[in-house]
């Protein structure tokens, strides 16, 4: 097997993740099936897949592969440097993992009683992931929704059994149902009992003899799968959601995987988002500002309505109390804050600038210009000297 490049194989690189490598062997043995390809030289194309993806996706030997060429560790000696140990260090050539590593290799399990994974046992299919981009005012007050996404599903022909309706998988004629067969190797310490995946079954400890044409023998099938979501009130950007057992079909009869749903808020164009508290400019005039007022603020909500004190300097905030975002799972809310702006008007009748001359000269200013005196209130007022 050393000759063989599994990476090329399955077309991916050699830092393929585990998820990589499992959808590119899934592309590649559904292509090369040979109840599906017809074509010569398939059904050879189809087991190198399945030898590959057999190496690649269990760490251990993939590690071996990668290290050594082959998947059962080095052959014939133990590779390493002029020692034959791969160096002064010792057993490097096993990783760095010492003797328990080398028993594994060599007898199938570990010098600290490892056993190995029951074949036959339930495995929980695969989570997944799916991103969903809402608007602020989703956000604000919640949305039921529906999305669609492919999945692996069980195959709803078969049951996930992966055989032909009225017959079931049969127990590995070579393995009796372990998944693993026992061979001799010879090794520098003498000739060792070693274990390995069952050819006949690919390490499943089942035999299907007559296969599901839905999903021939797979057990799975590709779907589009469409489910309700419950946006919550007063979620933010980047908080996910779980949704139980809407992932990928499981192994064995093993339950479905789960769905994380992350969120993706919009941002409003009129108020800032902390938390759950929320920010919001609002102007005013220099009227309202030096002699009180009582205003209307826009909330998510609606307008209300928020009193202003006389004197009020420009950038004074203001708090109105449980006009913010929804908390999740709780009945309060965080609040609104409120910044005034104090706004200089830019063109002045002539009745408005008769009124400021008098305020002026009342005021004890003399050295003003047409708008300049209202220009040194707002400076006043935003504490500029």
């Amino acid at each position: 097997m050393a000759d063989k490049d599994y990476y090329s194989i399955l077309g991916i690189s050699k830092d393929a993740s585990k998820d990589e490598i499992k959808r590119a062997y899934r592309k590649m043995s559904k292509k090369y099936h040979p109840d599906i390809n017809k074509e010569p030289g398939a059904e050879k194309r189809f087991k190198e897949i399945n030898e590959a993806y057999e190496v690649l996706s269990d760490d251990q030997k993939r590690q071996n592969y990668d290290q050594f060429g082959s998947a059962e560790g080095p052959a014939g000696g133990f590779g390493g440097g002029a020692g034959g140990f791969g160096g002064a260090g010792g057993f490097s050539g096993f990783g760095g993992g010492g003797f328990d590593d080398i028993f594994s290799q060599f007898f199938g399990g570990g010098a600290g009683g490892r056993t190995q994974r029951d074949p036959n046992a339930p495995v929980k299919g695969r989570d997944l992931q799916y991103q969903m981009t809402i608007n602020f005012e989703d956000a604000v007050f919640g949305k039921t929704t529906t999305i669609r996404y492919d999945r692996e599903a069980k195959c709803d022909k078969c049951e996930g059994s992966g055989a032909k309706p009225g017959t079931n998988p049969e127990t590995c004629h070579e393995c009796n149902g372990s998944g693993y067969v026992t061979g001799v190797q010879d090794t520098p310490f003498g000739r060792m009992q070693t274990q390995h995946p069952c050819p006949t079954c690919g390490g499943t400890g089942k035999e299907i003899k007559e296969k599901c044409d839905k999903c021939h023998g797979s057990g799975h099938m590709h779907e589009s799968h469409k489910v309700e979501v419950k946006i919550p009130a007063g979620v933010d950007d980047g908080q996910q959601m779980r949704l139980q057992g809407q992932g990928e079909a499981g192994e064995n009869g093993g339950p479905y995987g789960d769905l994380f749903i992350v969120f993706r808020v919009k941002e409003s164009r009129e108020f800032e988002r902390q938390g759950d508290d929320l920010y919001y400019d609002q102007d005013i005039s220099f009227a309202q500002a030096t002699l009180g007022s009582t205003i209307k603020v826009k909330t998510v909500y609606g307008d209300v309505e928020m009193k202003v004190p006389a004197g009020t300097q420009s950038n004074t905030t203001f708090r109105l109390r449980g006009k913010g975002m929804p908390r999740i799972n709780s009945s309060s809310k965080g609040d609104q804050l409120v910044a005034v702006k104090v706004v200089t008007p830019k063109n002045l009748n002539k009745q408005q600038k008769i009124a400021l001359k008098a305020f002026a000269e009342a005021s004890g200013e003399k050295d003003y210009k047409d708008g300049g005196f209202f220009e040194k209130m707002k400076d006043a007022m935003n504490g500029k000297k």
